[in-house]
């Protein structure tokens, strides 16, 4: 179903969103053009809207005419396993903090050199829920192919990014350290929502079944076959924050459709920027970097250099710390790997429920309310054949790591 644009997303609307953000009460809407911001397979967390706003303002005694492109992100409103799973795990609140507090210090530490987001604008708190932010294509950024995955030089540019994210963060908290309680949730909590457990467990079970037809997978498909009663309690183990680890306030959600990246006149990536922080939770980088790892790059990046990729989330996290004077040590390589082994199972747990919707045929995608129906759960991505050639390496490996064992 095509995203219908609200009434209340009129004139009126707009020009109490850029004389609050701009902090300009001569702000007076004239025009404005909207439409999705994003198809269907590429965001599924809200309601996506951008917005091209003809406004003019005062200046110097005289009256200007500018153009602006915003983003409207809305919390879901029809009702649904969508709805249910985005309101019930608070994924709105934690994204508002981000963009209207935390995001803007952490920015603040890297300018004018580097960004972290776009700028957030104006935030509604309830009926519904609403967030405005600052539209970065005018900007030249624009979205990677995900059924492609990254390579070395997105990925570079990607794991870089995610360093100085967690270098900030880290900085941000220890000025603040009431910034650790504010990203407690993540996905997997105490509280997880009946609809997000489920998406797990079906999607494992799924898995399965899908095994169970591949040539020499039976005895792998009946291991994986007994993990959904299991999966939540295992993603909350992996992702629990530790006070012995080194900890930074994850992306969460660090996956290709979440970032956005600049290119040169010859079509080579030169930038990068993170979108949609919904699940940010404090604890270990390595959620961020298993997830990230097993949803993102290419296959032959993550088969060859995965090393490469490490060593420059490492070298710029602490060369970043150094230059906020953090206190905090950063983790050596060891520890940093250490940690990524224990919690080696989300990894695993993304590779099972979020590669499958990542490498999906653009016509075959499906939303949340299709995939988790009441006819039962479908998701066309497990028949993809470049996720089964994936998986096919990955889960003999998981097997050796004991992951399969519960």
């Amino acid at each position: 179903m095509a995203l219908e644009i609200p009434t209340w997303l009129n004139l009126c609307f707009m020009e109490k969103t850029l004389r609050k953000s701009e902090n300009d009460n001569s702000i007076q809407v004239i025009d404005i053009f909207s439409k999705p911001a994003t198809d269907k397979g590429d965001n599924y967390g809200s309601d996506m809207v951008r917005v091209i706003v003809d406004y003019s303002r005062d200046q110097s005694g005289r009256k200007i005419t500018e153009k602006k492109s915003v983003v409207v992100k809305i919390e879901p409103t029809i009702e649904g396993v969508r709805k249910n799973l985005i309101v019930k795990s608070c994924f709105f609140n934690t994204e508002m903090l981000m963009m209207m507090d935390t995001l803007d210090k952490m920015n603040k530490l890297l300018e004018p050199k580097y960004r972290l987001s776009g700028k957030g604008m104006y935030v509604q708190k309830d009926n519904p829920n609403i967030l405005v932010i600052e539209d970065l294509t005018p900007l030249g950024f624009r979205m990677a192919c995900r059924q492609a995955g990254l390579d070395l030089p997105h990925c570079i540019l990607a794991i870089r990014g995610l360093a100085r994210f967690h270098a900030t963060s880290v900085a941000v908290c220890e000025k603040e350290p009431n910034q650790k309680q504010m990203y407690s949730r993540g996905i997997f909590n105490g509280e997880c929502p009946p609809e997000m457990s489920e998406f797990f467990v079906l999607g494992v079970k799924h898995l399965a079944e899908e095994m169970a037809n591949w040539p020499e997978f039976k005895k792998y498909s009946e291991k994986v076959a007994k993990l959904p009663d299991h999966i939540c309690r295992i993603g909350l183990e992996a992702t629990k924050f530790s006070e012995n680890d080194f900890n930074v306030i994850n992306h969460g959600d660090c996956w290709v459709n979440n970032m956005m990246f600049k290119y040169n006149d010859d079509g080579k990536p030169i930038d990068h920027i993170f979108v949609d922080f919904q699940i940010c939770v404090y604890t270990s980088p390595a959620v961020d970097l298993l997830y990230f790892l097993s949803t993102s790059p290419s296959p032959d990046v993550i088969e060859n250099n995965k090393n490469i990729l490490i060593n420059e989330y490492l070298s710029t996290l602490s060369a970043t710390m150094k230059q906020l004077n953090c206190k905090t040590q950063p983790p050596t390589k060891e520890e940093l790997k250490a940690s990524m082994k224990r919690r080696a199972a989300y990894g695993m747990i993304a590779s099972f429920t979020v590669l499958p919707m990542i490498l999906v045929d653009k016509n075959k995608v499906k939303n949340l309310d299709e995939i988790m129906s009441k006819d039962g759960y479908t998701n066309p991505g497990y028949k993809n054949e470049t996720y089964k050639k994936i998986m096919m390496k990955r889960v003999p490996m998981y097997d050796e790591w004991g992951l399969l064992d519960v």
